[in-house]
């Protein structure tokens, strides 16, 4: 058995957030409200979950940290790139996602983290309106912006003494993108169209992710942009021996989805029909309203059931069922999304029966440990050595990228 050779996790782990909206801001005010004791971080698996040891009746359970050597929440160093100019104390309080009490006592810290200028194109988004771009009015070309995130990211890395550093996206769902073999399937041809500003296929997420590869960081893609699943981005890690890890954060409804479906499966109950709508009201839900953005989100949330329930496997239960996902823009709700599902499923003799799921959420609350476990996760595989798709990252993401290691 071939042994791994891990480098301790020494130094400052710096954390670059591609966002300061509602998840970047909650996911930080709670790190670093967890590290002065103030909150506890629920929900982060690294933080709480613990994995049986050794062999026999033995039954000892350790926690990640006490088995490998994961970065400390004392030693995360934040920075973040967006579209507004407001600070993270600033983004915190307008999200409404956290009250002004768990917000307030680390407020001199959120302070401090002020977003560098985006690397932003609006037919990517249309509905964010922000105006703290690089370029200002005149945007640069898909090649320039990569030179100058590659800077920001040197900058960041010297300015906060950081050992290393993880690249996180944490921004709004880009339009959709398709693949392109004359674009994304090589290295050399995704540069090309890079340095021939080919607006069209190369998205901005692309120009981030380069960049971070490039400067020998780790990049881990929470929305479902196909940013780091093509062939060229894994080409990339490759070249750099740098981890990616995606695509889109598996929080809310789809948890639950990829939770209920094996209960239906392992059962080989029939599935006649899943329909599934949600109402969001904060920035996301913004941007998700347009439906150039919310094709890429559906493509996403549609694959979860394929991968469960496979028609090949059972063509009698699962070839030819109806699955419908549905968001809704609904600002009353702002970050409180509530979600239903009708689960149209048929029993012994082909009888009929229904399983209706409603889940009332938080959108940013149920991502912040996600993003954490992310973080350091994939902090742990580039210092394990590992480069490329980690598909052992899979489990917290919705559409998860598996053709590559």
């Amino acid at each position: 058995m071939k042994q791994t050779n891990v480098k301790p996790a020494n130094g400052k782990l710096g954390i670059l957030i591609v966002g300061n909206g509602a998840v970047a801001t909650t996911f930080m005010t709670g790190v670093l409200m967890a590290r002065k004791g103030l909150t506890k971080p629920i929900g982060a698996m690294t933080q709480y979950d613990k994995v049986r040891v050794g062999r026999g009746e033995v039954k000892q359970y350790l926690h990640y940290k006490d088995i490998v050597p994961l970065a400390s929440l004392n030693d995360i160093v934040f920075g973040c790139w967006d579209v507004y100019p407001q600070n993270a104390y600033q983004s915190a309080v307008y999200a409404e996602v956290l009250k002004r009490n768990d917000i307030d006592p680390v407020r001199d810290e959120l302070e401090q983290i002020v977003p560098m200028k985006a690397a932003f194109d609006k037919n990517y988004a249309k509905r964010l309106d922000g105006d703290n771009v690089k370029g200002g009015n005149v945007m640069p070309t898909r090649w320039e912006m990569v030179e100058m995130l590659r800077e920001d990211i040197r900058q960041f890395k010297a300015e906060k003494a950081c050992d290393r550093c993880v690249v996180l996206w944490a921004a709004s769902t880009e339009i959709y993108v398709p693949i392109d073999e004359q674009v994304h399937y090589t290295l050399d041809a995704l540069e090309a169209a890079m340095k021939a500003d080919d607006r069209e296929h190369i998205a901005p997420s692309m120009c981030y992710a380069y960049a971070a590869l490039t400067e020998g960081c780790p990049f881990v893609m929470g929305a479902p942009n196909t940013t780091v699943d093509i062939p060229a981005m894994w080409e990339l890690a490759e070249k750099t021996q740098m981890p990616i890890a995606g695509k889109d954060f598996k929080t809310g409804q789809t948890l639950v989805k990829s939770g209920f479906a094996p209960i239906i499966g392992t059962r080989c109950l029939g599935l006649d029909g899943w329909f599934s709508t949600n109402i969001l009201g904060n920035r996301d839900g913004l941007v998700l309203d347009v439906p150039e953005n919310f094709r890429t989100k559906e493509v996403s949330k549609l694959s979860t059931l394929e991968t469960i329930l496979k028609a090949d496997e059972q063509p009698d239960l699962y070839s030819d069922y109806y699955h419908k996902v549905r968001i809704n823009y609904y600002p009353p709700r702002n970050d409180n999304k509530e979600s239903w599902d009708n689960i149209d499923i048929s029993g012994w003799m082909g009888y009929p029966m229904q399983i209706k799921i409603n889940f009332l959420c938080r959108d940013s609350i149920l991502a912040a440990p996600v993003c954490l476990d992310l973080c350091l996760l994939i902090d742990l595989a580039a210092r394990a050595g590992r480069y490329g798709t980690q598909r052992f990252l899979s489990f917290f993401l919705k559409s998860p990228m598996h053709d590559y290691t």
